[in-house]
């Protein structure tokens, strides 16, 4: 073997050693409840309020709340997202707490005067900060799906940011990589930044004015955020920094109820967000073409092959048809058809690999920095939830004596059609920015079920690959049998049909398959990591269950 080739297969030989002794790594395990998230201080909130009685609910919120406090580059109370519930009596919901665009936004409002798009309008400042619904929306969950109420399951995030908690060298690091951009703003610097400088790992970080948001929200509900002191340090900021968000825009906003999707792979159903999430159409698109197709080996060349077109091809609709269903027709009914996905999967295996794709025609078959959480209980409640600011630190501001961050969203909409977002992702008519709108998200929390049993629970962030990272844990554990953290730490792989590249993680792959996909015309990347998948499994026999944190990153799944 020529020296040039003896080094990557050396590499690739070190790295399934390196995955044969993970693999060895035994899932958390529990009989009364998991919990699964990307801060072990956030877990230990969710199963302290499981312990305390709480359903699956209930510990979700507690998370929700707790990430906002341990986990500010993503988690949050200035974001959105959406919270699938899926009740031991059969029952499922989505919670829709996506951020909206201002009452003021307007259609080429990040576009200059020869129709431009001018660089980080959308993503940095208090211009780009959408309106927020978290606290709408985890309150909801509490009020219509909980047990104990707010105060309780707040309690947790309450502590932590009153009494503080260790820096972890992971904390540090996400504030040293954006300090630059957490300098530019009076709110920011003040919290995140000691001195002038990011706390150091093994320092304590307190912050009193988020105490004190969460217990106004713990005492009054949501209404202590979109109205009285909390609304006017939101205006108050908004108009420092030129943003456009109101009074009006924070009363008006509400958390919406919606029906799931349901999919069908293999004898499993697939519950997962609608619209205004793009993922949960696109997974359900994507696991349709690939349900009868022999798959063979993980990694193979045909494996990576057949999932990559079929990437492709779901990531061309999602920029052509996906939008806020509550302003554009979306056709899901045909996106998610099994005669459309038969038509997706005959043009793949007919044409050429990576030949040119453009968006299908589904209407004819009509009858988007993020964190994730999963959390199961004894009773056989399950809860995938999905939240973001987008970017890390979503758009830099603070809300100044409020003590929390506000999102960057609005990028998340069409700047200009065919102008790609910070994701890379194009964007369509259907994503147009519109007042009070709905931005287009990739966010994709899904439960599994078979035989109306809840048997995986799972979901990432990780902006325009939430979705494909979603697929390839569903594809380890439902075709290639392997348990939840075996798929958690399986290497990935990318496309979105634009930019025209197939990317996968630096380590993992075998170097002959990859030069096997570059001959065949594939243009090929490489990028450290993708996502950050929070899971648990469900033995069916047994009853025990399992957690995967990605070891990616440093979430702890923690159950009792």
């Amino acid at each position: 073997m020529p020296f040039k080739r003896l080094i990557p297969a050396l590499a690739f030989l070190t790295v399934l050693l390196v995955q044969t002794v993970a693999f060895a790594v035994t899932p958390a395990s529990g009989r009364n409840g998991m919990v699964a998230s990307s801060e072990p201080l956030a877990s230990q909130a969710g199963v302290e309020i499981l312990k305390a009685g709480g359903n699956a609910v209930d510990a979700a919120v507690a998370v929700g709340f707790a990430l906002a406090v341990t986990f500010p580059r993503a988690g949050n109370l200035g974001g959105g997202g959406f919270m699938l519930i899926r009740r031991a009596s059969g029952e499922a919901i989505v919670v829709d707490y996506r951020e909206q665009a201002p009452a003021a936004s307007t259609r080429g409002m990040y576009q200059d005067a020869k129709g431009n798009v001018i660089p980080h309008a959308s993503t940095m400042g208090a211009r780009a900060a959408a309106v927020p619904g978290t606290v709408m929306g985890l309150a909801m969950a509490e009020q219509k799906y909980g047990k104990l109420g707010l105060a309780r399951v707040m309690a947790p995030a309450i502590r932590l940011a009153r009494n503080g908690f260790t820096v972890r060298d992971s904390f540090a690091q996400s504030i040293r990589s954006e300090g630059v951009l957490l300098q530019k703003f009076e709110g920011s610097r003040h919290i995140f930044l000691h001195n002038g400088k990011p706390y150091e790992p093994g320092s304590v970080f307190r912050q009193p004015d988020l105490a004190r948001t969460l217990s106004a929200i713990a005492k009054r509900g949501p209404q202590a955020f979109c109205t009285g002191a909390r609304a006017r340090a939101i205006v108050a900021t908004m108009q420092k920094y030129h943003g456009l968000i109101t009074r009006d825009d924070l009363e008006h906003y509400q958390a919406k109820l919606r029906a799931p999707l349901l999919g069908h792979f293999r004898g499993f159903d697939i519950l997962t967000a609608p619209p205004p999430s793009a993922g949960g159409t696109m997974l359900i698109e994507m696991m349709n073409v690939l349900e009868p197709l022999d798959l063979g080996t993980e990694h193979s060349y045909s494996s990576i092959h057949l999932i990559a077109e079929t990437m492709r091809r779901a990531y061309a609709d999602r920029a052509t048809y996906l939008g806020d269903p509550d302003f554009a027709a979306v056709p899901v009914a045909g996106l998610t058809s099994p005669r459309y996905a038969a038509k997706l999967r005959d043009e793949i295996l007919a044409v050429p690999p990576n030949a040119p794709v453009q968006a299908g025609e589904p209407q004819v078959y009509e009858s988007g920095a993020t964190t994730h959480f999963s959390v199961v209980d004894a009773e056989g409640n399950a809860v995938a939830n999905t939240y973001t600011l987008n970017g890390w630190f979503g758009c830099g501001v603070t809300v100044e004596g409020a003590g929390f961050l506000l999102n960057n969203e609005m990028d998340d909409f069409t700047s200009k059609p065919g102008a790609p977002n910070l994701f890379g992702l194009v964007q369509g008519e259907a994503n147009a920015i519109a007042p009070r709108k709905r931005p287009l998200s990739s966010m994709t929390p899904t439960i599994i079920l078979r035989d109306g049993k809840v048997r995986l629970v799972l979901g990432s962030p990780g902006g325009s690959t939430i979705t494909n990272t979603v697929l390839q844990v569903l594809l380890d554990v439902l075709v290639y049998k392997m348990d939840v953290l075996q798929a958690v730490a399986s290497p990935r792989f990318h496309d979105q049909w634009s930019p025209d590249l197939l990317t996968f993680e630096r380590d993992g792959f075998s170097s002959d398959t990859i030069e096997r996909l570059e001959k065949a015309g594939y243009p090929v990347s490489f990028r450290d990591s993708m996502g950050d998948c929070e899971a648990i499994e469900i033995d069916p026999q047994s009853g025990w269950q399992l957690g995967a944190s990605d070891p990616r990153a440093d979430g702890k799944a923690v159950g009792y």
